[in-house]
């Protein structure tokens, strides 16, 4: 498992160097046992994991927190919750960047071969964790007519992604939460421009090209992406862009169309495109460009509309890539934020909300064990021969599930050769 190892051992030593605050001469616990303990529950997607592993220990001697994610001891829950409370989650941003690093460097084609040398990096918003009763300092808050208050937390995501490719990996999230001198609430499009400062310039290696809903299509925001050396796609829509759309009215746009799929997957694509419209009014407007498509089900008359605007120039020759691109920001929501919501990593459940950023440290977490996941799924054989043993997704965790509740796995190997061929690991000889 040269990849899976790899990267816990990064994680490893993200969680060994958090900060420790424990007084007193007490360290049966090393620091990093408290983060691999969450990483350990979130990657073998079973709350209940923890529990399991101290029964074996008690059992055994030993326990697969030890010997799969080189644990000491295992904390108890409200020791692992006390001692993560206070961590910033930037803490870990390296975990996911050296992570991303190692796929470029020897999978480079999970990005750069998009529109012929780009990465595409799709951003969006999302909640997380919403209460009534339950609040921190970090809660955003919402008033309802009835005088009812939610509480809640969301983050700014930011996914690498691919046409027509189901391989997608998270980089380190931004979260929304009240910001120092400031009154306002904060919001999803601060967090952004907080991303961008923090993680553009890391990002700027990936030659990206960003994707995001109408909300980031601004003059301030287009500028900030381009002084970082990367382009954009965003979403434009008439109704909030009335300045771009009058430009529009008295010009002539370039178009192309074509027929793409057969048979009842037949459909029309009308595409057209303007070149240097100004964003907004006044001298200093960012100019883009604004690309649009129709795409017409030829059996039913159903259409499909949408505009955009970009940084990069549209052409006849790559119009329908660049669509195809723009696109594709939908997996943000559907292959990162549904499958974390909906697929086993309990995403919106209150793990722990702590007093300062508990929540977000293990969203965080939760963030390193799925992008680690998608790295196995992409390019670990063994997983990969384990995953395809196993059937469906579900029953692959529930295999994983059983067989480490009751054996103990020397390495990540072991455990995949378990899973393929449905054999136990040899028992130690009785003592």
């Amino acid at each position: 498992m040269n990849i899976l190892e790899k990267y816990l051992s990064v994680m490893q030593h993200a969680c060994d160097t958090m900060p420790d605050k424990r007084r007193g001469a007490n360290r049966q616990y090393a620091t990093g046992d408290f983060g691999m303990a969450v990483l350990s529950m979130f990657f073998m997607q079973l709350p209940s994991f923890l529990a399991y592993q101290r029964h074996l220990q008690e059992m055994r001697g030993e326990d697969n927190t030890q010997t799969l994610f080189g644990m000491k001891k295992i904390p108890t829950d409200n020791h692992i919750r006390n001692m993560l409370d206070g961590v910033n989650p930037i803490h870990f941003d390296h975990v996911f960047l050296e992570i991303i690093d190692d796929l470029v460097k020897n999978k480079a084609q999970i990005v750069k071969n998009v529109l012929g040398r780009h990465t595409l990096i799709a951003i969006d918003g999302s909640e997380y964790f919403c209460s009534q009763n339950l609040s921190c300092p970090a809660c955003s808050k919402r008033e309802h007519s009835d005088g009812k208050v939610d509480y809640f937390h969301t983050f700014l995501g930011a996914t690498i992604v691919k046409p027509n490719d189901s391989k997608i990996f998270c980089l380190p999230p931004e979260f929304v939460k009240p910001q120092d001198g400031h009154k306002k609430q904060d919001c999803e499009w601060r967090a952004a421009q907080r991303w961008f400062e923090r993680l553009g310039p890391s990002c700027a290696k990936y030659n990206p090209v960003y994707l995001g809903d109408d909300l980031y299509a601004k003059h301030d925001f287009c500028s900030m992406v381009l002084q970082y050396g990367a382009e954009y796609i965003f979403t434009c829509k008439d109704t909030s862009h009335k300045t771009l759309a009058e430009f529009r009215k008295g010009l002539r746009a370039a178009t192309h169309s074509e027929i793409k799929g057969m048979g009842s997957q037949k459909r029309e694509h009308h595409y057209s495109w303007i070149h240097n419209l100004p964003i907004r009014d006044g001298a200093d407007a960012l100019l883009v460009n604004w690309f649009d498509v129709r795409i017409v089900n030829p059996y039913n008359g159903k259409k499909y509309h949408a505009s955009f605007i970009t940084s990069l120039t549209p052409t006849q020759e790559n119009i329908s890539e660049l669509v195809s691109c723009a696109r594709t920001r939908w997996k943000i929501e559907n292959e990162t934020f549904n499958v974390l919501k909906n697929n086993g990593y309990h995403f919106e459940h209150n793990f722990g909300h702590g007093k300062e950023s508990l929540a977000a440290v293990l969203v965080t977490i939760n963030l390193i064990a799925f992008l680690m996941h998608n790295a196995c799924d992409a390019f670990e054989p063994s997983w990969q021969q384990a995953r395809a043993a196993n059937g469906p997704r579900k029953i692959f965790f529930t295999h994983l599930w059983n067989v480490t509740i009751y054996h103990v796995f020397h390495s990540w190997n072991e455990l995949m050769h378990t899973l393929i061929t449905h054999k136990p690991p040899p028992h130690p000889p009785p003592s």
